[in-house]
């Protein structure tokens, strides 16, 4: 089914807005997948907090124009998915990797972080890259280290003192 214009437009328009909020996103070629396959995709990425769409390579060539983005323009070609992650960095990765480990016939082409192109093959290390949540809890255990540690140390000081009057005291009661 063709699309008319404003139909293009409104598509163009969408895949730009979410571009332009998104932190990093994925394009891989989905030739060979049946559609429950695209659909358990679709339902795991919506968990996620990843907007996947499959969108004319035209279009999104246009969408993706004025936004980080741009950079995947001369890529995309062939059957594409884009994925874009909304919450973290290393959502869509997460989904996508996942996704492809399942499914050989799943390529991922194209990787997109902070207005560089990388490597396909770096998905796997934008997969590892913590969440907001987990890396505030790692910053605050790293924070936390030296302080009690300080604790520890000053508590030390008194209660040395203390086993050594104990350990006289019993040495008296004892002679």
């Amino acid at each position: 089914m063709a699309l008319n214009f404003a139909q293009k437009e409104a598509i163009v328009a969408e895949v730009a807005e979410v571009a332009k909020s998104a932190y990093s996103a994925i394009g891989a070629e989905y030739r060979g997948l049946t559609v429950e396959q695209l659909t358990k995709l679709r339902v795991e990425a919506r968990k996620s907090g990843v907007y996947v769409r499959v969108v004319k390579n035209t279009l999104a060539r246009r969408a993706l124009e004025d936004t980080d983005f741009a950079c995947m323009r001369d890529g995309l070609t062939g059957p594409m998915i884009l994925a874009f992650s909304q919450e973290d960095p290393g959502a869509a990765a997460r989904v996508v990797e996942a996704f492809a480990k399942e499914h050989g016939k799943f390529q991922v082409r194209l990787v997109a972080l902070g207005g560089k192109l990388l490597d396909p093959s770096d998905i796997g290390a934008l997969a590892k890259m913590p969440t907001y949540d987990q890396a505030v809890s790692m910053l605050m255990s790293v924070m936390k280290a030296p302080v009690q540690k300080l604790a520890a140390t000053i508590n030390e000081v008194p209660g040395k003192l203390v086993r050594t009057i104990a350990a006289i005291r019993d040495a008296k009661e004892a002679a």
